[in-house]
């Protein structure tokens, strides 16, 4: 296998919360500004800076750096909280991406994420299934607000691992999104998507992504994954 770089959405692709994140967030814009409905809109393939920033827009807050990082605080604040509250059959890691990730790493692949999840909120909700110490990398929700930019990010630091340059890798991404989509090919990297969000995959290989499949464990998925076939 070339030289690889496998960055792992997580929100959608590799678990279901069962909403513990809409939640965290929307209790924690509630506990600084008072308007948890401010949030009440589709966040997915956002960024969680993007996210704060969309819902301070909405109640003519100024988007200050200082200010994201407040509510932000208050997500994190209560997210171990929800993420506790969920019941297994509706926390859970969706099917093939365990064997995605042991494969992967079998390989000798750099194996990371790519989230627009903040790295503390990321760890509270990969804890929870038991994957928390499994990335060693990633690009985050933190490093920057633009999706494009995150996965950039992810893709030199796991480049760094393997002690290559990013362009002598193949970087590719997983994601269930056409937001992913867009990011990867927004470095000229791959995407593999599943339908595991709320995007069927027509729709993920009408968006651009290279290969589409209901999740990791269809037939050819990870054929895909690991050779590009």
């Amino acid at each position: 296998m070339r030289p690889t770089v496998f960055l792992f959405d997580i929100d959608g692709t590799l678990i279901t919360t069962g909403g513990s994140g809409r939640r965290a967030m929307e209790r924690g814009f509630g506990a600084v500004h008072g308007r948890p409905e401010a949030m009440r809109f589709p966040m997915d393939g956002m960024t969680d800076r993007l996210i704060v920033r969309q819902a301070l827009a909405a109640i003519a807050v100024e988007a200050t750096d200082a200010e994201i990082d407040r509510v932000l605080d208050a997500y994190v604040a209560v997210l171990h909280e929800e993420v506790a509250s969920v019941p297994d059959d509706r926390y859970r890691v969706h099917a093939g991406m365990r064997e995605a990730i042991e494969g992967a790493i079998a390989r000798g692949a750099a194996v990371g994420l790519g989230t627009g999840n903040v790295r503390a909120g990321a760890q509270v909700k990969l804890d929870r299934v038991g994957l928390g110490q499994t990335f060693r990398f990633g690009g985050f929700g933190c490093d920057a607000e633009s999706r494009v930019d995150l996965i950039r990010i992810g893709a030199e630091r796991g480049a760094a691992e393997l002690g290559l340059p990013v362009g002598a890798c193949r970087v590719v991404v997983i994601g269930d999104t056409p937001k992913d989509v867009a990011a990867a090919r927004g470095i000229g990297a791959e995407c593999v998507a599943v339908g595991t969000g709320n995007y069927a995959p027509e729709a993920l290989l009408a968006s651009g992504a290279r290969a589409a499949f209901r999740d990791l464990s269809a037939p050819g998925a990870l054929d895909a994954l690991f050779t590009g076939g």
